[in-house]
């Protein structure tokens, strides 16, 4: 990576750094003022002559010629935008500018954070100095007016538009964008502090499904749900936190946890481990069923999954129990497994298939990897057999997904690949239970949220919970949806 264009160059900081770091840099901004002002500073700073062009980024391929190996919208820039359709269009610019395999990294302020707990600042990475104070002065859903204050008594106002993290990569994903990665304060992980500001880093290239390991489109948007802090701060909170999958109530009023658990029970009682037996644990979340394998039946357990946040809880508690030598977390999508052919006795998975938008590819690798006699059991919230995707959009449209599964396509492809039922039909159905859960779930969040849970998850990420929770409960009750154990032999 060479050639790199600073849309936002303002007073040329980052212009200068890049220079001087190598990169063949160009400099643009919407102010001739601020372009005089970053010619003269990179001159003060290096003796660094910059390219600087005038343009706006609504039409930057007017203004600006050659494509570019990077484009970087920083210094919280892109928020000076207040019409959507404006965003769109500078977005879409910056697409059109990068070459094939280009990358666009933005950054903006943790707006989620100021507008649903209040403003804070750990001045670490990104400070205005010790001669200013800085301070939103009004706040709301549509505007960010901060109030600077210098020691010579000076008063500045800037407005900017208070963009949410998720809304800013959806918008990043509709003009074309194929993988997006947000960081929080440069870290990757952000679970345990709110960060200042998010960082995204955007890439143009498509990658092929089946490419070096890739994650798909479906997988990679499941991949950055579960590594947001959002999400792992609420199934770590309300979802039991060792198991977070559908559980096996036996009273409208067991806690999560411990339904939850039953399920991890009746699937292994179902298996026949014992200490010879190697596991593979597809989707393995926290961690909990590994966990509970290993110390039950003494079982190695290779944990897949594809957050790393969640991977490094698993590998935390495996550690506090000693377990790290028996349990393996590894880093990876079941759409590519990285386990060689033959060489697993069980395939385990609970509640993750539905994140993928291949399911027979998952299925085949699964063939792939299972030892000949070798078990596959499994459950996954589904479409009931012979309903429509329609029926199912709002449902699907949470999820962000095009279809689900079903019983009927899992019978028919796992019997198409070899396999054969290990008892019945291989399906043994609790669509019942998928109501209990979804609604307990519900309730435990409405309960915590009373007891603080916003200051753990924003209000906006708790608000679509809720919905999306509801229309779980109801597609169960209407016999649209289903859930279950599968257990099929190879």
């Amino acid at each position: 990576m060479k050639s790199v264009l600073d849309v936002a160059t303002g007073t040329g900081f980052h212009s200068v750094r890049l220079l001087e770091a190598g990169f063949d840099a160009v400099s643009a901004d919407g102010s001739a003022d601020m372009l005089s002002k970053a010619f003269k500073n990179g001159m003060e700073n290096g003796g660094h002559i910059l390219r600087v062009v005038q343009a706006d980024w609504r039409w930057l391929n007017r203004d600006v010629h050659g494509e570019y190996d990077a484009i970087v919208c920083l210094g919280n820039s892109f928020t000076h935008l207040f019409s959507e359709r404006d965003r769109r269009k500078a977005l879409a610019e910056f697409y059109a500018m990068l070459k094939h395999d280009g990358v666009l990294i933005l950054d903006q302020r943790n707006y989620d954070a100021m507008l649903d707990r209040g403003y804070s600042s750990k001045h670490t990475y990104y400070y205005c100095g010790e001669d200013v104070a800085v301070e939103p002065e009004y706040l709301d859903e549509g505007l960010c007016r901060m109030r600077y204050e210098f020691s010579d008594g000076s008063e500045y106002h800037l407005n900017m538009y208070p963009l949410r993290k998720d809304y800013t990569r959806r918008l990043m994903s509709e003009v074309g964008f194929q993988h997006i990665e947000t960081y929080g304060d440069f870290q990757h992980t952000y679970r345990e502090e709110q960060p200042d500001f998010f960082v995204h880093v955007a890439e143009k290239e498509y990658r092929m499904e089946e490419g070096g390991g890739a994650y798909s489109a479906a997988v990679s948007t499941a991949r950055t749900y579960y590594n947001s802090a959002d999400a792992d701060a609420f199934y770590h909170s309300v979802w039991g936190g060792e198991d977070i999958h559908i559980g096996l109530y036996e009273d409208s009023a067991e806690p999560i946890a411990d339904a939850s658990r039953r399920t991890v029970q009746r699937m292994a009682d179902k298996l026949g481990l014992d200490e010879s037996s190697v596991v593979l644990d597809l989707g393995a979340g926290y961690g909990g069923s590994a966990r509970y394998v290993t110390e039950t039946h003494g079982s190695s357990v290779i944990a897949l999954n594809l957050s790393e946040v969640e991977n490094e809880r698993n590998r935390q508690e495996n550690a506090r129990r000693g377990l790290t030598g028996k349990i393996e977390v590894v880093d990876g999508s079941f759409e590519d497994i990285p386990c060689p052919d033959e060489s697993i006795d069980v395939v385990w998975s609970q509640d993750a298939f539905l994140h993928s938008g291949n399911r027979l590819r998952v299925l085949e690798e699964i063939a792939r990897v299972l030892r000949p006699g070798g078990q596959l059991i499994f459950t996954d919230p589904m479409a009931a057999d012979g309903t429509s995707t329609g029926e199912l959009k709002p449902i699907l449209d949470r999820i962000h997904l095009d279809t689900m599964g079903s019983p009927g396509f899992y019978r028919r492809e796992l019997a198409r690949l070899g396999f054969s039922p290990a008892s019945g039909d291989g399906f043994e159905e609790h669509r019942e239970q998928l109501v209990n859960h979804y609604g307990r779930v519900l309730e435990e969040t409405e309960r915590q949220e009373a007891e603080g849970l916003a200051g753990k998850v924003s209000s906006e990420y708790l608000a679509q919970m809720k919905k999306g929770l509801k229309h779980w409960v109801d597609g169960g009750n209407e016999r649209r949806l289903t859930w279950g154990i599968f257990h099929f032999k190879r």
